[in-house]
């Protein structure tokens, strides 16, 4: 399913300060890029960020929002590969191309980075980015194993714990993405995810609020199983 995109936003350079929590470390999965070369841009809903095939002048770090990251296959289904929370960095690729387009899920603000900056000879800075490139990584690497080894309940506990874990959050979850986004992430049917949340519900494992965008944890431990 292809989203309605809107005119990109120009460039505007700010003064930009990275958050810091009150010992002064950012917490995981967030890398502090110290490089002052950053640029904070804002988009709208549902607004391109970059296109697959766009020359990759530029990766990003997200302020606040979030960003989804994915594929259009040839046959018009859409494969979201990532969703970036605040700290996160995305748009870094090897290639002279963006393999994959990014949207903002909501109202989103990222930081820009000249790629041009990673040749810098700012061995800090190298190493934040090399921190942000494994990370990412490993969250490929985990989304492969959910895709390929679990079904839609063991997947959607994996799928809420793990965001839980990045949001740094105790027993509720405030889902920033609809669940047309979820089924792409997953690999599932809208309607599979609804059924999937509704029967979690009934065992008692999660609990919804109105509007079914803010899920409680009810039980960890049995959401822990499941995804194991």
């Amino acid at each position: 399913m292809q989203t309605a995109i809107a005119t990109r936003s120009p460039v505007r350079a700010v003064p930009y300060t990275i958050p810091m929590s009150r010992d002064g470390v950012l917490a995981r999965p967030s890398v502090a890029l110290s490089n002052p070369s950053g640029v904070r841009r804002s988009f709208a809903r549902n607004e391109e960020i970059f296109a697959e095939g766009d020359d990759t002048e530029y990766f990003y770090k997200v302020v606040t929002g979030t960003v989804r990251t994915y594929k259009l296959l040839n046959d018009g289904r859409r494969q979201i590969d990532a969703f970036h929370l605040p700290g996160d960095v995305f748009g870094l690729e090897p290639e002279e191309q963006h393999r994959n387009s990014a949207e903002a899920v909501g109202e989103v603000t990222v930081t820009a980075h000249k790629r041009s900056a990673m040749a810098a000879n700012d061995a800090a800075f190298s190493n934040q980015l090399l921190a942000a490139m494994t990370r990412r990584l490993e969250c490929a690497q985990n989304h492969m194993l959910v895709l390929g080894c679990k079904n839609a309940q063991e997947k959607i506990a994996s799928f809420l714990l793990g965001l839980a874990e990045r949001l740094s959050t105790a027993d509720r979850v405030d889902l920033p993405m609809m669940r047309s986004d979820i089924a792409d992430h997953l690999g599932l049917t809208i309607e599979t995810v609804s059924r999937t949340l509704a029967e979690l519900v009934r065992e008692g494992v999660i609990g919804l609020a109105a509007g079914h965008r803010a899920v409680t944890l009810n039980d960890r431990a049995a959401l822990r199983q499941l995804s194991a």
